[in-house]
């Protein structure tokens, strides 16, 4: 799952990364739709912070142009983690780690996912 930070305006601030293909992206601040790709967006409002929204709001922005992208390290999901509660985690690569052959099956799945879509763009 991709993750950003809803900042207002219709606007959010997420690692691009690899969310649009191979090519990775920087943390960049763009309009809900592009975020949102044609795909449908959940809400986490259970989300438990840190901070309060105005500071969470502050420290995603203070990172936009941020070119450091890196899948098991540095993705979009430890970019959040660390806006709303301060610490740079990823539930899932932690989940993938825990299940190496799991793993391998679900990055064969991406790799096929993203090659059809370039295919077909």
């Amino acid at each position: 799952m991709h993750h950003g930070i809803y900042v207002g305006a219709r606007t959010v601030v997420h690692y691009s990364g690899l969310a649009h293909g191979l090519r990775r992206g920087p943390v960049e601040e763009v309009p809900f739709s592009h975020f949102a790709h044609g795909q449908r967006v959940w809400v986490r409002s259970d989300t438990q912070l840190n901070f309060d929204i105005r500071e969470v709001i502050f420290r995603a922005r203070s990172r936009v142009g941020e070119a450091r992208y890196r899948l098991l390290t540095n993705n979009c999901e430890h970019f959040c983690e660390w806006c709303l509660r301060g610490t740079a985690r990823s539930f899932q690569v932690e989940a993938w780690l825990a299940h190496p052959r799991l793993s391998l099956l679900a990055t064969l799945r991406l790799v096929i996912r993203v090659q059809m879509t370039s295919f077909v763009r």
